[in-house]
């Protein structure tokens, strides 16, 4: 239960730090104060110092509002931290957090001792499964959070992640239950976007790259401007006179969006195939760009709407106006609000166990204290009065308050040790350097954005759209000129390297559907040409596996003519950061011979998928954003049975992405 009636949520967003301080009354909730401290530059800006501006913005919020007397809740983002979702086996409800533990040991990609975690359990009443979110974030990240709070002054109560907190917000908002018509919510932030699906009783998160960042680089593109000038444009978008150009240079970006959108949905709905998902809300100052509804209600065949208000808050007094313009932006705060007022629909609470336990010791001592000075000035008092009149000494009683006094300070002290707060709270800070989980996505999404060029390139050559489909894509990054030494391409070799955290789990995988990676040849084993090129420098292997149903010759033709023709032609560009490498002497693919499945195979893994990761829809390759080699046991991928006419031949493509690209050449030889 919380610890008083009234709460402050606090969400540290990339544009601006917002927060909402709520009281409970009766079924609705008292706005009783609020703030937006903008930053002064977005926290996406390159070469920005982001932990910097960050505390500068905390600073001016402790300056701008009392934050003292109130529970206080905080969020991280979701592209800072892992949601993941798995259907548990029917056991005893005793039973559930010893599963529940099993479960996130397998999903979550770092060992349990180096996150903080919490999960919640979903019980549908049309169903007799049991589904359970695991919610995570590395020991690491939350302490460095919390002492980033700690240098102005604050110790938060409850530290949530953000989609967790958009969520709450609406589900008591908009009053959902088991009949609510299914809904996704999408909080486009600045870096990322969270898509959360509630539908039928349970929920279900998921992260994934695109911001309001990527808008604004797409006008810095297109106009060859600053950073900020384009920040500036995008937000006054529909006021200026350019607005159809700017829209037109963001039109890409909205396509993007909508297939994340897409992919996700098709993956909630192949896990989930009784899913009936109506509409979709946006939240965010991202989704008021011009057109943004009216683009993505046609592409996804779904209401779509903005949130505007609140159902639930009062807010009374002179900035009720402004609070209602500034409500599209509050939805994370007041979720986080709810939480620390006891009144959200999860729970699930990631701050530090020592930290609160600290945090609770520190409020006992001010009790502790007052007691020990009225018992010292008590004590004083005993004394005075023989002083003063030594006849009367011997007569002379302790009087009541200190009787009073000291059975306080012993039900204070009982208290203090049954809650178990009198013993240590040293945090653990031994935590490895962990990477953040989108470091170098730039990097693989352009990988795999070239792959599924090189494959539109030969796909429209085919002669059906099912002519050619992905079994599996996989990159092996390798440190320093290193060979991986030969096996599967499932799994990934690397030296440590500070690029990737020093750590070889930091290596990217993509494992096939229902078993291992295809191999073309040993790993370690590259044509002569190709390893003289590739000689003491990084690279990455890139290595996609594609099905066809076309007869051998004819995709052999297919490949020689458009995926090694597009090969080369791509071999070095600017603006690239890394150089295509494949052999002059040897084609970039070789055929594979089909070999039937086992009956009653299960993938890789052996898991059903669950989680809410990096997914696909449609035999597309995916990049993971976590950097997990595990992967294929996280959230392995499956192609429904039945899906498409039969595979008559496979073909492996092999590539080189040399991150140490060459000099260009100056075509000066003298």
């Amino acid at each position: 239960m919380p610890a008083s009636n009234v709460c402050w949520g606090i969400e540290i967003g990339a544009g601006a730090i917002k927060a909402l301080k709520l009281e409970a009354d009766g079924d609705g909730f008292n706005v009783l104060d609020f703030a937006i401290v903008p930053h002064a530059k977005v926290l996406s800006t390159p070469g920005l110092d982001q932990e910097d501006a960050t505390r500068v913005a905390l600073g001016t919020l402790t300056n701008q509002v009392d934050l003292s007397g109130a529970q206080i809740a905080i969020s991280v983002p979701g592209h800072q931290s892992f949601a993941r979702f798995a259907k548990l086996p029917p056991v005893e409800p005793k039973k559930v957090p010893s599963i529940v533990k099993f479960e996130a040991d397998q999903q979550i990609p770092f060992p349990l001792e180096d996150v903080e975690w919490d999960y919640q359990t979903f019980v549908s009443p049309d169903s007799p499964d049991v589904e359970v979110g695991i919610f995570a974030i590395t020991r690491q990240r939350i302490m460095e959070r919390l002492a980033m709070l700690g240098d102005v002054g604050l110790t938060p109560d409850v530290a949530s992640i953000s989609p967790v907190a958009a969520y709450n917000a609406l589900a008591v908002d908009l009053e959902f239950t088991e009949n609510t018509p299914g809904t996704i919510i999408l909080d486009i932030g600045a870096v990322a976007t969270d898509m959360i699906v509630a539908e039928a009783g349970r929920v279900w998160v998921a992260t994934f790259p695109i911001g309001g960042h990527n808008f604004t680089e797409a006008i810095v593109n297109q106009f060859k401007i600053s950073y900020g000038k384009a920040e500036k444009l995008k937000r006054e978008a529909e006021q200026t006179k350019h607005a159809r150009h700017v829209f037109q240079a963001m039109r890409p970006v909205f396509g993007e969006l909508s297939q994340e959108i897409q992919r996700r949905i098709g993956f909630y709905k192949s896990v989930h195939p009784e899913a009936d998902l109506k509409r979709l809300i946006g939240l965010g100052s991202t989704f008021k760009l011009p057109g943004l509804r009216k683009y993505l209600k046609q592409q996804l065949q779904l209401d779509v709407y903005r949130l505007e208000q609140f159902k639930k808050l009062s807010v009374d007094g002179p900035r009720a106006g402004e609070f209602q313009a500034a409500s599209l932006n509050l939805c994370t705060a007041y979720g986080l609000a709810l939480q620390g007022l006891d009144n959200a629909a999860l729970k699930a609470n990631l701050m530090p166990v020592g930290v609160l336990r600290e945090a609770m010791w520190k409020r006992k001592v001010p009790w502790f204290a007052t007691a020990a000075g009225v018992a010292a000035a008590a004590a004083g008092a005993m004394f005075v009065r023989p002083l003063m009149d030594s006849s009367n000494f011997a007569s002379a009683e302790p009087p009541g308050i200190l009787r009073q006094v000291a059975r306080d300070a012993q039900a204070l002290k009982s208290a203090a040790d049954d809650a178990g707060v009198t013993g240590s709270a040293e945090p653990d800070l031994r935590a490895s350097s962990i990477v953040g989980l989108f470091d170098d996505r730039r990097l693989y999404a352009r990988i795999l954005d070239d792959t599924g060029t090189m494959l539109a390139a030969a796909g429209s050559a085919a002669p059906s759209p099912d002519a050619l489909r992905v079994a599996s894509m996989s990159t092996e990054y390798v440190a320093s000129g290193a060979a991986a030494p030969s096996g599967s391409a499932g799994r990934s070799y690397t030296e440590p390297d500070d690029r990737f955290g020093g750590d070889p789990r930091r290596a990217q995988t993509f494992p096939p559907p229902g078993g291992t990676a295809f191999t073309a040849g040993a790993s370690g084993t590259l044509p002569a040409d190709v390893a003289e090129r590739l000689s003491g420098k990084r690279y990455v292997r890139v290595e996609t596996v594609i099905e066809t149903t076309m007869p051998q010759l004819e995709a052999t033709n297919l490949m020689r003519e458009h995926v090694e023709t597009w090969l080369q032609a791509n071999e070095s560009r600017e603006g690239v950061e890394y150089d295509i490498i494949v052999s002059d002497n040897k084609e970039p693919w070789d055929f594979i011979a089909q070999a039937a499945p086992r009956p009653g195979a299960r993938p890789a893994g052996g898991r059903t998928p669950g989680g809410g990761g990096r997914v696909v829809g449609g035999g597309r390759p995916v990049a993971s954003g976590t950097g997990s080699a595990d992967i294929n046991r996280i959230a392995p991928l499956e192609r429904p049975e039945g899906s498409g006419p039969p595979i008559a031949n496979s073909f492996v493509v092999v590539w080189y992405a040399l991150l140490d690209k060459d000099a260009p050449q100056t075509g000066d030889d003298s």
